[in-house]
């Protein structure tokens, strides 16, 4: 087969890194499409992942609407003569792209979107032209037909400990000793596909590296300027390193999504805290708290400093954490098998991808 995958953001980066990585190795074909995103282009540079970047990043917030028309025209203007078989992506770009090219898309998306008006009707419209789509079973709506529940996550294409082995060497690049204890701050750029908005105050940052630093080292990664008050504490790793150091790490505080769900399945205790926790939040994150207790959401920076405290004082935050990580894992799927599975044995019949998966040892959830 001839695969065309896009990637839009770090995160879709490592997700796919490895399923690439597997298709590949099966003698399929892959072409990897890039748009310029935050750490997008320099994490495909650090992994030696040849792509082709079919969007630069827009000067104004919200500028990637409008120039979506132009970024599906120039992705369809690269692939129309290699003779695609199928695309995947997390929509939109490649749902689009797969349309002009007359080929199915299978899409995943592990976020309802219910929130952000905007960010649900291009969901809605998405889902309408894609092919397959699937989700992980926490997903709280029921799409129809299309839609594949499956027991993972998508961080699990690349933190499954079949993928990944945390490297201790780390330590050296953050200039500490191996027993000595850090906290780490994530700090995200928000534009209107990212919760504009829904950001931590720079007085509470500064407030939190004050407290946490009393318990160890913190090291801060932002997508933004940081606080100059805070500046020393910003990380200086290599992007393809990032699991390294929240694995290592003693506690994890962010205000952002998917680093929040990687380093909670890293076994290392986690808070999220930003504008969009409530009783409506994602099932991703509602299952990570609820059933697994992995993920603490918090509202307000008072609470977060509370929290934080509380966790980093009792020496036994962590072994507890990685014993209930230990014990999602036994639950979850390998997610590069499945994806493989649902790409090399498409057409997207469910008794054809449950076929796939059963030959390989994957069952779905329908």
């Amino acid at each position: 087969m001839k695969i065309a995958v896009f990637v839009n953001t770090p995160a879709q980066v490592h997700f796919y890194k490895n399923i690439v990585a597997a298709l590949e190795g099966d003698g399929n074909q892959v072409f990897v499409l890039a748009r310029d995103y935050g750490e997008t282009i320099d994490l495909l540079n650090e992994l030696d992942i040849p792509f082709f970047l079919f969007s630069s990043q827009p000067d104004l917030k919200c500028g990637h609407n409008t120039s979506l028309p132009h970024d599906v025209v120039n992705a369809f203007r690269y692939l129309k003569g290699k003779k695609i078989d199928l695309t995947t992506g997390w929509g939109t770009y490649s749902t689009f792209t797969a349309r002009l090219l007359k080929v199915p898309d299978i899409t995943f998306n592990d976020g309802e979107c219910t929130i952000d008006a905007a960010r649900y009707a291009m969901f809605k419209l998405t889902y309408q032209f894609t092919d397959v789509f699937v989700t992980p079973s926490s997903f709280k709506q029921e799409l129809g037909s299309k839609h594949l529940k499956v027991e993972s996550y998508k961080e699990l294409a690349y933190l499954h400990p079949n993928y990944y082995t945390p490297d201790p060497s780390v330590f050296d690049l953050l200039g500490i000793s191996r027993s000595h204890d850090y906290s780490v701050l994530r700090f995200n750029a928000f534009d209107c596909s990212h919760n504009l908005g829904a950001r931590l105050t720079d007085a509470e940052k500064i407030a939190l590296v004050r407290e946490l630093s009393a318990y160890g080292e913190v090291f801060i990664s932002s997508e933004t300027d940081v606080p100059k008050q805070i500046r020393e504490h910003v990380l200086n790793v290599p992007n393809r390193r990032i699991h390294d150091v929240l694995y290592y790490a003693s506690l994890f505080i962010t205000d952002t999504h998917t680093m929040a769900t990687e380093a909670a399945l890293l076994g290392t205790p986690t808070i999220r805290s930003n504008a969009f926790v409530c009783d409506c939040d994602t099932g991703v994150f509602i299952e990570l708290e609820r059933e697994f207790q992995l993920l603490l959401n918090l509202k307000t920076a008072a609470e977060v400093a509370a929290k934080a405290e509380q966790l980093i004082q009792d020496p036994h935050t962590k072994e507890n954490w990685q014993k209930k990580c230990g014990r999602l894992l036994e639950r979850k799927l390998d997610m590069v098998a499945l994806m493989v599975s649902l790409i090399e044995g498409y057409p997207p019949s469910v008794a054809r991808l449950n076929a796939a998966s059963a030959y390989r040892g994957i069952p779905l959830l329908e």
